[in-house]
């Protein structure tokens, strides 16, 4: 005959009260355990927020040549400020608890180098004094300006072949040369509204063209 179990029945209110309690004992071991594992990560950076988590001002815009002030490599910086009550490590690696009027990190945006040239200068300069070299020393070719000022504008070949280049913007200041070791690619001159970028590979071109060309036409006179 098989003997009785000695097991009675949970009462309802014993069991609530177990279950209740076993739910606390779990809150509270994984609320610790995700404090650790919450304190252990690091602190975001500031340029990694997610948008909407901060605003950046917009960029000063210099009035000779409609791009941002202090371009560089095709590059400026905005200020931005995080929100506030956001915790992140700034441009200058420091946690910082933001109220929103702290700069969090500057965001690089794109913009055209430029080269203090007047674009409608070197033209007018070409086409009204162009014998007399006036363009070429104006762009900072002064030895190319002595010979066109000396041959009368290489007999008004020259002239005629600066203008076109410089109308075309081909021909370039000789303080935009490519240089080996920022990588620059070239610049246009001042001119708002036209967006022709010259680069390294068209610079040398002209300048290997129109030196000949412009020798050549001496040679004819």
């Amino acid at each position: 005959m098989a003997a009785a179990c000695p097991c009675r029945p949970i009462a309802p209110d014993t069991a609530a009260a177990r279950l209740l309690g076993a739910l606390w004992f779990v809150s509270v071991t994984t609320g610790r355990w995700g404090a650790a594992a919450g304190g252990g990560e690091e602190t975001l950076k500031c340029e990694d927020l997610k948008v909407g988590q901060y605003i950046c001002k917009d960029p000063k815009i210099n009035d000779a040549t409609q791009e941002p002030v202090n371009c560089t490599n095709y590059t400026a910086y905005v200020q931005c400020f995080p929100a506030p009550n956001i915790t992140c490590k700034d441009f200058g690696g420091n946690e910082t608890h933001f109220t929103g009027n702290e700069v969090g990190f500057l965001k690089p945006i794109s913009c055209r180098n430029v080269n203090g040239y007047s674009y409608k200068v070197a033209v007018a300069l070409s086409l009204f004094l162009g014998w007399l070299g006036a363009d070429r020393f104006y762009l900072g070719y002064p030895a190319l300006g002595l010979l066109k000022f000396c041959t009368v504008g290489f007999c008004g070949i020259g002239s005629l072949i600066d203008f076109i280049l410089i109308s075309m913007q081909k021909l370039k200041s000789s303080k935009l040369q490519p240089k080996k070791k920022t990588g620059m690619s070239g610049s246009t001159l001042e001119n708002p509204g036209v967006g022709l970028v010259l680069d390294k590979t068209k610079s040398i071109q002209s300048n290997v063209l129109t030196t000949p060309l412009l020798f050549i036409s001496a040679s004819l006179c």
